[in-house]
């Protein structure tokens, strides 16, 4: 396990795909800490839409921009790759209706688990707080670049669409 730093942040999820809601947490999360690690949380139980190295590459392509962001895939309880990364921060993205129960009830198992990490809330910024992977993967059969560029970064766009008519 690596030393835990203050100037260490990291941010699990599934990004599947990762969306501007994600990212606009991603950039300002980057702000805080000197590094921030976006962990692709890989379930094998779960079919997504993109494998591991897919989210990976596509958060590589939406975050290119920002100089202090790392990108690794992992498995297994968020806490435990908080840290293996040297972490005592994890960065949770809440949309302020539908998650703060769920995320709530998950960050008081994490104390129970890992008291020394500390969970950060963030809400997307306003027009960005109710985008979810879950609304895309609704949506995006109907959607066209145009409406999908509302809510995804642009090369994600592309890969939805190319994902889509590959299915």
């Amino acid at each position: 396990m690596a030393e835990c730093s203050p100037r260490v942040a990291v941010y699990p999820g599934s990004f599947d795909p990762i969306t501007l809601g994600h990212l606009n947490i991603i950039e300002r999360a980057s702000r805080l800490f000197d590094r921030l690690v976006v962990g692709v949380g890989v379930n094998i139980e779960k079919r997504p839409m993109f494998d591991g190295e897919e989210r990976m590459d596509l958060i590589r392509r939406a975050t290119g921009h920002l100089k202090n962001i790392e990108i690794k895939t992992f498995r297994g309880l968020a806490v435990e790759f908080v840290r293996e990364c040297g972490s005592r921060i994890m960065v949770r993205g809440v949309r302020p209706i539908t998650d703060i129960q769920a995320e709530l009830t998950m960050m008081m198992a994490n104390r129970r688990l890992a008291p020394e990490i500390e969970t950060l809330f963030m809400i997307a910024d306003g027009e960005l707080a109710h985008v979810s992977s879950s609304l895309i993967k609704e949506i995006a059969p109907l959607a066209g670049p145009k409406e999908l560029d509302r809510f995804l970064p642009h090369p994600v766009v592309e890969a939805v669409q190319a994902r889509l008519t590959h299915r």
